[in-house]
């Protein structure tokens, strides 16, 4: 009888060694994306719940994160909340909701909005609604008015701010 060498993968395998090697490739690759683009916890455990983790290894990697500073809730939220409203036109209200989507805590949520320039945040609204009101058809200026607060409503500006400057953009309309 002759007797089988087992082979060092084998032998790996059968310790069950493979899921480390998962694990250290999934953490290598986060990192690589965190190092890239600020991430929050959320998109991270989601990413590595894709790639099929246990709990443990999830919670142990995003410990790691935040510990070598890969990870950090405050800085995601700044520049999510600086991008967003420079790039995409969003208000507060909007950021409220999609930061919460995100599982950031309503702390961080609140300083990260509190940081907003009110100047820059007024003039994203006018200059959004501005690009608007050419297109916006009504029989009355009452009614583009209402269209073009709805509007900004849509992208997350508070109602009272929305209206405020829906009117004036109106009025500065029809003066023309």
């Amino acid at each position: 009888m002759v007797k089988e060498q087992l082979s060092l993968f084998q032998i790996l395998k059968y310790f069950s060694v493979e899921g480390q090697i998962k694990y250290r490739q999934a953490l290598s690759k986060v990192m690589a994306m965190c190092s890239r683009s600020e991430r929050c916890h959320f998109d991270i455990a989601a990413k590595l719940t894709e790639w099929e983790l246990s709990e443990d290894e999830i919670r142990e990697a995003l410990e790691y994160l935040v510990k070598e500073h890969f990870l950090d809730e405050q800085r995601y939220a700044q520049f999510y909340v600086n991008d967003k409203l420079r790039f995409n036109k969003w208000g507060k209200v909007k950021l409220r909701f999609m930061l919460r989507q995100k599982q950031i805590p309503d702390l961080i949520i609140r300083e990260a909005l509190a940081t907003i320039n009110d100047d820059l945040y007024q003039k994203t609204l006018r200059s959004l609604l501005k690009s608007k009101v050419k297109s916006v058809k009504g029989d009355s200026s009452y009614e583009r008015k209402g269209k073009l607060a709805v509007f900004a409503q849509s992208h997350g500006f508070e109602a009272e701010l929305a209206f405020r400057v829906s009117d004036e953009l109106i009025h500065e309309d029809q003066d023309r």
